[in-house]
């Protein structure tokens, strides 16, 4: 028996969190973590944000989040993290984590959506539509796992970086899915920094048109505000306003995770899935902020500190979601799950465009 337990251990890699039912019954009270093993991992992942943060403030378009990941795997490569870190990591991956999604809450106003306009709203709503739709079928031609496609299509089509940290805990995505992901989504933001001001002026967008097309189209916020900018001052509050609004578009479509992970509960009950009808805690906590903030029972003074806690815990995240990455798994992947990205890229780009046409949006 003892021979069976110590060839099972081995197996067990560091994640995102534990997953249910993977210690065996007998062995549960001895993988038990004790008390207090979680800080030496989280004091890593912390003083690895601390430098990503300050890195993403020199290079605002790369970001804390991205920096991070970067960092984590690049240290990964070199040295692979000290099994005693892996408690700490797995904090630093899911409720530290969560913690920073639902604190995103906090900088939005239900209000807002309506302060956009309805005729933004069908651009947002159908090109993020047409990105998970690409994302399944074109995903799935590729050859592209479901969770990785999930989380790229998720990526592309809400809001980068913090869309992929809200949806991993709900779909239990490993680190190294999470890692390729992330650097997927920034490698086209990158590119959208460098394209979508010339094709702007090329077809003569309206500054409040381009905004539009940047909130809709750029993923994270540093990546908008940077668009934005390059087209001209007048496209920035727009773009800003749209992005910070897509954002609520994270609560739909993990909900609709959830309750995925609830059938496939149902149908394979050994399957390490959230229990059908559980709504995670940290979007009721995202859905109250965002109450509490549309109240005006947050302080305007409170939100410039509440984002940077916010993207703090996420870079604080990440950095482990980064250190733990199997990048074994990272380059048996292969160049697909890019394509992917570059696929979902040209339909929200160009959805935004067709769905502003469609809409009479300003375009000459």
């Amino acid at each position: 028996m003892r021979k069976e337990t110590d060839a099972r251990e081995p197996r067990s890699t560091p994640d995102l969190g534990p997953q249910p039912g993977n210690p065996a019954p007998a062995t549960a009270a001895a993988a038990r973590p004790k008390y207090g093993s979680w800080i030496p991992g989280l004091a890593v992942a912390v003083v690895l944000a601390v430098v990503a943060m300050a890195v993403g403030k020199r290079l605002p378009v790369l970001g804390g989040p991205v920096t991070a990941v970067v960092l984590g795997v690049l240290i990964a490569a070199v040295r692979k993290p000290a099994p005693r870190l892996t408690p700490g990591m797995r904090m630093a991956g899911k409720p530290v984590l969560q913690t920073g999604v639902a604190l995103l809450g906090a900088q939005l106003s239900l209000s807002q959506v309506l302060h956009v306009g309805a005729s933004s709203l069908p651009v947002m709503i159908g090109s993020l539509a047409a990105c998970l739709l690409a994302a399944r079928v074109i995903g799935r031609r590729l050859g592209v796992g479901g969770d990785l496609r999930t989380l790229i299509g998720a990526g592309t089509g809400i809001c980068g970086a913090s869309a992929i940290a809200a949806v991993t805990p709900v779909i239990g995505a490993a680190s190294a899915q999470v890692a390729y992901a992330i650097s997927t989504i920034f490698l086209f933001n990158i590119a959208a920094v460098v394209i979508f001001p010339l094709v702007g002026h090329l077809i003569g967008m309206d500054p409040e048109v381009f905004g539009l097309f940047a909130g809709t189209a750029v993923n994270d916020m540093s990546s908008v505000v940077a668009v934005a900018t390059a087209y001209g001052p007048g496209a920035v509050d727009d773009a800003v306003v749209v992005k910070l609004t897509r954002t609520l578009m994270i609560i739909p479509v993990c909900l609709g995770l959830a309750l995925l992970a609830g059938r496939r509960a149902r149908s394979a009950p050994s399957a390490p899935v959230r229990p059908a009808g559980l709504v995670p805690w940290f979007l009721v906590v995202f859905l109250l902020a965002a109450a509490a903030n549309s109240a005006g029972l947050v302080p305007a003074a409170a939100h410039p500190g509440l984002k940077e806690l916010s993207v703090f815990l996420i870079t604080v995240a990440l950095s482990a979601v980064g250190l733990s990455t199997d990048l074994t798994a990272l380059r048996r992947t292969g160049p697909r799950p890019l394509l992917l990205g570059a696929c979902l890229w040209v339909v929200v780009s160009s959805s935004s465009l067709a769905l502003q046409y469609a809409f009479g949006g300003g375009l000459s």
